[in-house]
């Protein structure tokens, strides 16, 4: 195992009860095969990372169609995608905010860091926790959210790049030293029937209680422990520290793609597609370390890319959000 990951997974993991990773950026742009299927473009722009088989529109396996993934372990060919941060300047204006690694995993291009628990940070648990299928999809939150009651979708105001805790379910409202860390935990309870559902939600139930603390227990309705997801994207916002372009007013100047000011709305899309039982066996391991996961290089997780589809301008001072949201 290269260096830079086993020293990530050791110094994440003590307890060795989950698998934690990077996933360089894959790309930027306007599609969202789960919420809006072969819609060129899509609503907003996101940001997506994983496997090269992401498309306008996507079905069956995706482990077998992918060629190459931006992640850390090779074998997991999944896509993972949620909305762009932008600031807002006083005069209007947007620019996208540039996201960068966690400090645990070396040099990554952008990305997020990916999380699959078993229970949580100090114990395995003893209930089995079944891997997701192919053609397995689901998303939390939505943009359409008006308040902050999931306690899965959180925000941290990154005073280093190390630190943690000190949750908000808005956008944090000073500048952060070392930028904004955006939170995503997915429900971990599954009906055991269903692959997807018309809302992508309902096929799961959310016991999830925020902060990697343990999930509640799965009801009747939904019987069967599947990972918890989670993702951690890191948004550097410290290039808009300036208060000179802030809003006069002091509020704080930040926005998805989707004009969402609040930060209530933030959600998160995912596409299950690990090769064959590999998500099953990490699952099935008492120990992080020996789960026979084959990994790649951070040089080989960065080359894996995919053209747009959809060419617009998303960088630079733009007069309005991509979509014209």
């Amino acid at each position: 195992m290269m260096k830079w990951l086993s020293v990530a997974l050791a110094l994440a993991a003590p307890s060795h009860a989950y698998i934690r990773f990077g996933c360089a950026t894959l790309s930027v742009q306007r599609l969202d095969p789960v919420v809006e299927p072969g819609n060129i473009p899509s609503a907003h722009l996101h940001q997506i990372v994983g496997g090269n088989a992401f498309n306008a529109t996507m079905s069956g396996d995706i482990g077998n169609k992918a060629t190459c993934t931006t992640c850390s372990f090779s074998e997991d060919l999944s896509n993972y995608w949620t909305a762009v941060m932008y600031f807002k300047h006083r005069n209007g204006s947007y620019k996208r905010v540039p996201q960068y690694p966690n400090a645990l995993l070396g040099t990554l291009t952008g990305g997020m860091t990916i999380y699959y628990l078993q229970d949580d940070f100090s114990s395995n648990g003893n209930t089995k926790i079944t891997a997701f299928k192919p053609g397995f999809r689901m998303t939390v939150g939505s943009p359409t959210t008006t308040s902050g009651s999931n306690p899965g979708l959180r925000y941290t105001c990154l005073q280093d790049i190390m630190t943690r805790g000190s949750e908000t379910n808005d956008f944090p409202k000073t500048a952060c030293p070392a930028g904004i860390m955006a939170i995503h935990h997915f429900p971990a309870c599954w009906d055991g029937k269903n692959l997807d559902s018309p809302n992508h939600q309902d096929h799961m139930y959310n016991t999830v209680k925020g902060m990697f603390q343990n999930a509640g227990a799965c009801p009747s309705t939904h019987p069967v422990r599947m990972p918890q997801l989670a993702y951690e994207t890191m948004w550097n916002t410290s290039q808009f520290n300036d208060k000179s372009m802030w809003p006069t007013d002091g509020s704080q100047p930040f926005v998805w793609s989707f004009d969402d000011s609040k930060g209530y709305g933030t959600h998160g899309d995912y596409m299950f597609g690990w090769k064959g039982d590999a998500l099953q066996r990490a699952m099935d391991s008492t120990s992080l370390t020996s789960n026979n996961l084959k990994t790649q290089s951070v040089a080989e997780a960065n080359k894996c890319a995919i053209k747009n589809t959809v060419s617009e301008p998303i960088d630079g001072w733009l007069e309005k959000l991509p979509g014209g949201m």
